[in-house]
């Protein structure tokens, strides 16, 4: 897209975003930027780093117990907290 397309459409822009797409923006046909999909953080991932080390790396009881519940205590981080 170039960036007067982008800034026409730049709600547009955001969905294809957060649906996976990468956009390339260009200004005078050489690409200057893009926009792509923010990663979600998730316990999920924490948790597989954790057992990649599993017998290599001491890891505290209460840090583990913490990594394990991390996806499950509080839904919904990515979202935005001041939107109505």
């Amino acid at each position: 897209m170039s960036a007067s397309e982008v800034a026409r459409s730049f709600s547009a822009a955001l969905d294809g975003a957060e649906s996976g797409e990468t956009i390339v923006i260009t200004r005078g046909g050489r690409r200057v930027a893009m926009l792509v999909p923010a990663p979600r953080a998730n316990g999920k991932a924490v948790r597989d780093v954790l057992a990649t080390w599993r017998g290599r790396l001491a890891v505290d009881d209460a840090f583990a117990a913490a990594v394990e519940t991390a996806d499950r205590s509080e839904p919904g981080l990515d979202e935005d907290p001041w939107r109505d």
